[in-house]
Parts: structure tokens; C-alpha cells; sequence
């Protein structure tokens, strides 16, 4: 196999006044499209339609946004006493589009730190070239938290073949990924191995994103339907899952794709270690527990008529939670840039450096 590289999931072209172009992932495998992004409702459309997706690049993607805020100040004229506003309202805007991935909220936080910290005087254009520098450096930050992921993630996941769920590769990260870093730094490691992905119904983010980064990299990758991993799991052939998150709470709780919570029961049962890699980004300390996060609920569509496809008779409902949470207590540990929590709990989360609150 050929070894290539995966293309970013999303870049910012040019300076401050500059745009924003978003790999359009629904397209993918077929085709390979950026989308050009000048306005904030294209941003928060590609963030609710999954073109951009995975907690850490979405929520690259909405400190982008603000910049592209900014950049519509500029463009009709405002002041300094309309352009602040203008940002603000826009800021919310972005940080609501999707509720589950907290990684959104955060970054988008931060942004409204900067401008908190500017002269009221500020002009919408050098609010922009603030803006631009903290978008970035959240970018380059990402980046490295993912390479971090990687060295932490190899010192604990044990060789022989791996099973993992949805795509958390560089297609939903602003780096080489999260559970698909660790995995693609075992690979580049010299270990050798093949990675079973679930299809991940109903958007296929499995068979769709995740075989695609792995045939990029010349990775062996099998794609099985969510149905069949506890069959897998029976066979002995997987040595350990490993999948990313959209928040985790205080005590160890994790939301992720809808269908992670089943696979973690399966690999408890049949002995197999579950680990969740994700950056600290993706912890919300002020949640106690995972009954406390807000679970996002998706149009009947995507699961009546998945890529199109009439699946299901006319007139039949739909159940579409997109995320689930999978309690603390089935996680063999959490991997995130400063170290592994394991056994996972409230007091290993703080001793890896997790005490601070990131929202």
C-alpha cells in the first residue's frame, strides 16, 4: 500500500480579511471539496451538517468563525461600538450549533476572552488580526496536543489488533488525531496490526472517514457493521478499542458516538481493555456526571434514509440520538496530552493535571 497524507480537515487562507475553507467530509470517499466559508451561517452550516466534524475541529472551526465574525464587521463599515457587539452575538451564534461537543464552546470562549481584553476603541479590522492569532494558535496547539496523545496513548495500548469507533483521525482534529493518533503512532512505532472500524451507522463516519484516513496511510483497516464487534470481540482477535470523545465529565463519564456505550459493555464482557483518548479541551470539570450532558438529537432522515438511500417504509419514525455516555467505570483509562488517568476517576483525572475547569 501506498502511504499518503490524509488532507486537513480545514485551513485559513490568507490574512485577517482572509476565508475560511472547510473540507466538505459528507462528500467523502467520492470526492475530495472544500468549501469556502465568507459568512458566519455558512461556518455554523458545515458545523451542523457535519461537513466539519469531531469535537476538536469543530471547535477549531468556531475560533475560525470569529474571525470570520470580524471580517463581516469590516465589511459593512462598523465601528468600534457596532463591531464588539456584532462579534459577540455572532460568538453565540457559533457556540450553540451543536450541543454535545464542548470543545465548540470552549474555543469559541476564548476567542471572546481576546476581545474582552481590548480597548473598547479596537477597530472590527484589528479585532480580526486578534482574533486570527488565537484561532491559529488554538489550531497549532491542537496540532500538538494530538502528537502528545500519540506518545502517551503507545505507552499503554497493547499490541495486536484494535477495534474502534467512529472517526477520530485528522479528518475530525487539527492534527493526527486522537484515538487514530494513538493508533498511527503504534503504526509509525513499527508495530504492526490491523484496525477494525464499525461502520458507525447512521452517518458511517467508520467505514466512510476512518478506512479512508487509514488506506491513506497505508494502514490495513477491515470494516465490520456496529452489529458485528461483539462477535469480533468473542473471536479473541482484538487486543483493545480505543475511541475519542465529545465531553467528559469530572468523575470519568464520556459522550461519544452513538454506539460507543455498547462497545464498551461488549469489550467489559468479554475481557478486552477500552481506552478513550481525548485533549483536555474535551473535559467539562463543571459536570458532575454524564447525566448531566445535553445529548444531541439528530433529523429521522439520517437514519430513514441513510446517503440517500430509502431504508426504512414510509410513514416509520425515527430514534436518532447522534452521542451516548459511556460511565467511568468501563474505561480502562483516558488519554489525553499531559498523561493517562487510569484507573479512571475524579482523583486520577486530577492528578494528570485535570483539576483546572477548561470551559
Amino acid at each position: 500500500m501506498t502511504t499518503r497524507t490524509t488532507p486537513v480537515s480545514l485551513r485559513w487562507q490568507g490574512g485577517s480579511d482572509g476565508t475560511l475553507e472547510i473540507l466538505d467530509q459528507t462528500l467523502l470517499p467520492g470526492r475530495l471539496e472544500y468549501r469556502e466559508c465568507r459568512d458566519v451561517e455558512t461556518v455554523i452550516e458545515a458545523i451542523k451538517m457535519l461537513r466539519v466534524r469531531g469535537a476538536p475541529a469543530i471547535g477549531i472551526a468556531g475560533a475560525y468563525g470569529m474571525v470570520v465574525a470580524a471580517g463581516e464587521s469590516e465589511r459593512a463599515g462598523h465601528l468600534p461600538d457596532k463591531a464588539r457587539p456584532h462579534v459577540r452575538a455572532r460568538a453565540e451564534e457559533l457556540a450553540t450549533a451543536r450541543p454535545t461537543a464542548v470543545n465548540l464552546r470552549w474555543a469559541v470562549d476564548r476567542c471572546v476572552g481576546v476581545i474582552d481584553r481590548l480597548p473598547a476603541a479596537t477597530s472590527a479590522a484589528d479585532l480580526a488580526g486578534a482574533l486570527l492569532a488565537e484561532a491559529r494558535a488554538i489550531h497549532d496547539e491542537d496540532r500538538n496536543l494530538c502528537a502528545a496523545i500519540g506518545r502517551h496513548g503507545l505507552a499503554v495500548l497493547p499490541e495486536g489488533n484494535i477495534l474502534t469507533h467512529c472517526n477520530t483521525g485528522a479528518l475530525a482534529t487539527g492534527g493526527a488525531g486522537t484515538a487514530l493518533g494513538v493508533i498511527t503512532a503504534a503504526w509509525d512505532s513499527g508495530r504492526r496490526f490491523t484496525v477494525y472500524a464499525d461502520e458507525t451507522r447512521p452517518l458511517f463516519q467508520g467505514s466512510r472517514l476512518t478506512a479512508w484516513e487509514l488506506v491513506q496511510r497505508g494502514i490495513p483497516v477491515t470494516v465490520l457493521v456496529d452489529a458485528a464487534a461483539g462477535h469480533l470481540l468473542s473471536t479473541g482477535r482484538i487486543a483493545a478499542v480505543i475511541v475519542g470523545a465529545d465531553r467528559i465529565t469530572a468523575c470519568g463519564d464520556t459522550a461519544n458516538k452513538i454506539g460507543t456505550y455498547g462497545l464498551a459493555l461488549l469489550a467489559a464482557a468479554h475481557g478486552v481493555p477500552f481506552f478513550v483518548a481525548a485533549p483536555s479541551s474535551t473535559f467539562d470539570l463543571t459536570l458532575d456526571s454524564g447525566a448531566e450532558i445535553p445529548i444531541e438529537e439528530r433529523g429521522a432522515a439520517e437514519v430513514l434514509v441513510p446517503l440517500g438511500v430509502s431504508a426504512a417504509p414510509a410513514g416509520a419514525g425515527a430514534y436518532n440520538p447522534a452521542f451516548d455516555v459511556t460511565p467511568a467505570r468501563l474505561i480502562r483509562g483516558i488519554i489525553t496530552e499531559k498523561g493517562v488517568a487510569t484507573p479512571v476517576s475524579r482523583e486520577t483525572i486530577q492528578k494528570i493535571g485535570m483539576g483546572a475547569n477548561f470551559r
